[in-house]
C-alpha cells in the first residue's frame, strides 16, 4: 500500500510492505487519509494467484469497494483510493501504475481542497469513520458478502441497488449521525454551522438531529440557542 505525500507530486510515495493486501485493513486507509495522504494505492496478487488458502486479495477487493463508498460519501474523491492487480515481476507496471495514479492526483488537487472543503470538517468527517469501523466490519460481514469468489462477481455486488439501499440504511445514516457527535463534541453549534461544516443541506442535519435527540444524544440547549451533545 503506498500513500502519496500532499508535499509534493511525484513518484517518491511511503511505501507499507505487508504480506498479503488481505491484510490492508479499513482503518490503515482511513488513517492514511486522515494523516492528510492525497491518495492511497494497494497492490495486490491477481485474482487466482494468491499466495496463500484465504485469498486475501478478494478481502482487498471487498475493501476498496467498500471503502470508496464511505470517501464518497463523506465528500471524498473516491478516485483517491485505487487497487491494482501486480505480481512481483511486474516493476515496469508498477512503476507505470503509479506515475499514472500521481498524475490523477495532481488533477484532483490536494487532499480537502479538491472537494472544496476545509481541513476542520475534513478531519471531524474522517476520525467519525474511524470511530465506527468496528461497526461496518459487523455489517460487512453479516450483510456484505459475496457468494462467489470472482472479480466479476464482487464487482457486480459492490454497484448492485440492493447494496447500495443497505449501505444507506445501515452505514450511511449511522455515519452522518457519528459525524454530527463528534463536532457536537468538541463545542456547541447551530444547525447552520453543523450544516456547513458537514456540507449537509439544513434539512438533512435538521432530520439527524431531531433522530439524535430522541434517543437521548443530543439536546437543543435554549440559553446558548445551539445544539450540545447530551
Amino acid at each position: 500500500m503506498a500513500g502519496v505525500s500532499r508535499q509534493q507530486y511525484t513518484t517518491e510515495t511511503k511505501i507499507i510492505r505487508l504480506m498479503c493486501s488481505g491484510r490492508v485493513d479499513l482503518a490503515f486507509i482511513l488513517r492514511a487519509f486522515l494523516n492528510r495522504a492525497d491518495g492511497v494505492f494497494i497492490g495486490g496478487c491477481w485474482p487466482g494467484e494468491c499466495h496463500y488458502i484465504t485469498e486475501g486479495n478478494y478481502d482487498a477487493l471487498g475493501n476498496t469497494h467498500l471503502t470508496k463508498k464511505l470517501l464518497e460519501h463523506i465528500g471524498v474523491n473516491p478516485e483517491r483510493l485505487r487497487l491494482e492487480w501486480i505480481t512481483t515481476s511486474e516493476g515496469s507496471r508498477f512503476a507505470e501504475l503509479m506515475n499514472e495514479f500521481v498524475w490523477k492526483l495532481k488533477e484532483i488537487g490536494p487532499l480537502g481542497k479538491g472537494e472544496g472543503m476545509d481541513g476542520n470538517g475534513l478531519k471531524f468527517k474522517f476520525e467519525a469513520v474511524i470511530e465506527l469501523i468496528p461497526y461496518i466490519k459487523l455489517v460487512e460481514r453479516e450483510k456484505l458478502r459475496v457468494p462467489v469468489k470472482s472479480e466479476e462477481a464482487y464487482n457486480k455486488f459492490y454497484t448492485s441497488d440492493e447494496v447500495n439501499r443497505l449501505f444507506n440504511d445501515l452505514i450511511a445514516d449511522k455515519l452522518t449521525t457519528n459525524q454530527i457527535m463528534a463536532l457536537l463534541r468538541e463545542k456547541p453549534l447551530s444547525t447552520e454551522e453543523i450544516s456547513e461544516i458537514l456540507g449537509l443541506n439544513p434539512s438533512e442535519a435538521s432530520r439527524h438531529l431531531n433522530v439524535s435527540a430522541m434517543q437521548g444524544l443530543v439536546r437543543f440547549d435554549k440559553s446558548l440557542n445551539l445544539v450540545v451533545a447530551a
